[in-house]
């Protein structure tokens, strides 16, 4: 791939390589805005094949975590950490804080959080080299996992959706295909099934359904069948691009609303999902709920002003829904075009001295 082009084509700021023999450490860190203020984004932790997939993969999710950040409302930007390894192996206390230690490096341009493959155990051998870090458990004052927070912020945009497509937000009169049932999905369907859904559920761990089967009362469906359930909503909850070319034929849902990153494989799959009349709610915009939890540790947390502030994803979703109606595009590019408009306007505010 050729860097220069891809970092130029998506407006990233920076992008920083990271290497330290002896602790086996391999990291690329993408700061792609700092407009609104310094850039927090998770790191992730993968076996990557080979570099070029990494590159490609922080490249896109930190373009996305500055979209996250300005519809959040918040005053952060978007950045994006991958590591390179595999989280069940590799992981040891020296990799953690040399990675912090080259965090610091970077003088608050860049906050990290946990992510796919990496824990609040692992930020807290971050944080003992930078402050630089959220995420971190609440023992320690932190926020611990943000899990429950996407799933919350998951819920309150899945009934904004219901209220604009369906008329009404009573789940009891609803049903859910739900991909993933762990940390976020876990979450997501023991809410639904308490508010009375009808919920389907399927994960490549097994284990993980049939907990759900027995402690929620969901329905269990073979991970290749989800996307042929009769259902109201389809929620992503898992994997990145579950929306492809082979999938999105097959949908027999009203509405695509979910926790997971990245859902759709290409922009043109949300436009195609408008001209089938499924309403797609943008996942960086409905996901928000874990990041808005792990920013407030930035200003001392406290859980009660974070659900609060979690809850408001219900009004961004709608917001971008409404904008969508009036103005005859796909929900995607309203979401896109909200969240630039807010980074350009405080983009031409005077720096305070």
């Amino acid at each position: 791939m050729n860097l220069f082009e891809a970092v130029g084509r998506l407006g990233h700021e920076q992008v920083v390589f990271f290497h330290h023999r002896d602790s086996g450490l391999r990291c690329v860190i993408a700061i792609h805005s700092t407009v609104l203020g310094p850039a927090l984004g998770g790191l992730r932790m993968w076996p990557y094949a080979n570099e070029a997939d990494a590159v490609r993969d922080v490249l896109k999710h930190s373009a996305d975590m500055t979209y996250k950040a300005a519809l959040a409302g918040l005053n952060l930007g978007g950045a994006k950490g991958v590591l390179i390894g595999n989280p069940e192996s590799d992981k040891s206390e020296a990799l953690f804080r040399s990675l912090g230690r080259f965090i610091q490096s970077l003088g608050g341009r860049y906050i990290t959080t946990e992510d796919v493959g990496t824990t609040t155990d692992d930020m807290e051998l971050i944080r003992q080299e930078t402050r630089n870090v959220v995420g971190v458990p609440q023992l320690i004052g932190g926020s611990g996992d943000p899990s429950r927070f996407t799933a919350l912020g998951t819920l309150h945009g899945i009934r904004a959706c219901l209220e604009f497509k369906l008329g009404h937000a009573d789940l009891r009169r609803t049903s859910f295909a739900v991909q993933g049932a762990g940390q976020v999905g876990y979450h997501l369907v023991k809410s639904l099934r308490a508010a009375g859904a009808k919920v389907f559920v399927t994960d490549i761990n097994e284990e993980r359904v049939e907990h759900a089967v027995a402690e929620f009362g969901a329905e269990a469906v073979p991970m290749s069948q989800i996307y042929d359930v009769e259902a109201d909503v389809f929620s992503p909850c898992a994997l990145s691009a579950v929306i492809n070319e082979d999938t999105l034929p097959r949908l027999r849902c009203r509405i695509v609303a979910g926790g997971a990153n990245n859902q759709l494989e290409s922009e043109e799959l949300g436009t195609e999902l408008d001209r089938r009349g499924i309403l797609y709610a943008p996942d960086y915009a409905i996901n928000a709920g874990g990041l808005m939890n792990s920013a407030m540790e930035l200003d001392g947390y406290n859980e009660a002003r974070s659900l609060h502030r979690v809850a408001r994803i219900h009004g961004i979703i709608g917001r971008i829904l409404s904008l969508a109606s009036r103005s005859n595009i796909p929900t995607w590019q309203a979401a896109r075009r909200l969240a630039e408009e807010r980074i350009a306007a405080i983009g031409k505010l005077p720096r305070s001295s």
